[in-house]
């Protein structure tokens, strides 16, 4: 990976979640017929938040104050192995996936521990049914990634993904893959359906519940992970549809990037602007739907390279 295209990385690493929430919250306003709040105004809101004096229970361990910042390293290190700008990341190694989907996973782990560590019963409900729901969505994720071994030969994340549009029998895996993305999107950055960010029912309630405890930085570490994981995903969403490889074509490479990942938040936004959220027996169904996919897609790829 060149330097140009790793710092690249890094600066929309570090830039496009305020820009992601940005477009969703513009996009949900428009479909309201208000004007909505500006693309930078959760960066703002994130400033503003590293500027308070958090509040912190008298019950809490050390747990509670470290998870906020586990949550933050975690998710800036999947955001480093995952190849947002296609066929290279700053982190690249065999079976890197492997490393970013468990990263992920650490990162929820202490998410639920931040939450049951208040010893709150309410926070303690949202903590189930997040280990709950992660334990439905997971396996879409192998699965896919295991459809995109078969059908590339690879064995590392931004090879799977640079090699995908030259696998000539597969084209057709693009569009269930994007759609079992989208799903792990909404999954992972607690969207609607699977969550709403702006609820506050107590029987609806998942990832918001379970950060109601922390307060200035530690809900800003909060709130910029969530905004990172929305964004990988919608990175790899315009990887798999970017035309143009950023190693050969970089400016081309990267504005379509950008232009499909703002087409994803638009998308997002459309869809928290059109829907209600799934009532929570739903919810299970909805996720339990990408997993089956990427096993009709696991399954269909192997047939194929069985045959031939």
């Amino acid at each position: 990976m060149s330097t140009v295209t790793l710092l690249i990385h890094v600066v929309m690493m570090l830039t496009m979640p305020v820009l992601m929430v940005g477009w969703v919250n513009r996009t949900k306003s428009l479909w309201a017929g208000r004007r909505g709040p500006g693309l930078l105004q959760s960066g703002w809101d994130l400033l503003r938040l590293l500027h308070k004096q958090p509040v912190f229970s008298v019950v809490i361990s050390p747990l509670f104050r470290a998870g906020a910042w586990v949550v933050l390293a975690a998710s800036l290190l999947a955001a480093l192995i995952a190849p947002m700008l296609g066929s290279a990341a700053p982190l690249q190694f065999s079976h890197d996936f492997i490393v970013f989907a468990y990263t992920l996973g650490l990162a929820r782990l202490f998410l639920m521990l931040s939450a049951l560590d208040v010893g709150s019963s309410f926070e303690g409900m949202g903590a189930a049914r997040e280990a709950a729901f992660s334990t439905f969505i997971e396996p879409a994720l192998f699965l896919l990634i295991g459809t995109a071994c078969l059908a590339t030969g690879q064995t590392s994340f931004a090879s799977l993904i640079g090699h995908w549009h030259q696998a000539p029998d597969f084209p057709w895996l693009v569009a269930p893959a994007v759609a079992v993305l989208f799903v792990l999107l909404q999954a992972e950055a607690a969207r609607v359906p699977v969550d709403d960010p702006l609820t506050h029912l107590e029987l609806t309630m998942v990832h918001e519940v379970m950060i109601l405890d922390h307060s200035g930085p530690e809900l800003a570490a909060m709130q910029f992970a969530g905004a990172m994981k929305m964004t990988i995903y919608a990175g790899l969403i315009a990887a798999l549809l970017n035309p143009f490889d950023v190693s050969t074509q970089p400016f081309a490479g990267v504005v379509a990037s950008l232009l499909i990942m703002a087409g994803v938040a638009v998308a997002v936004g459309c869809v928290e602007s059109l829907t209600a959220r799934l009532r929570m027996p739903y919810v299970p169904y909805y996720l339990m739907g990408a997993s089956v996919l990427a096993a009709l897609c696991l399954g269909a790829t192997t047939l194929l390279v069985v045959r031939t």
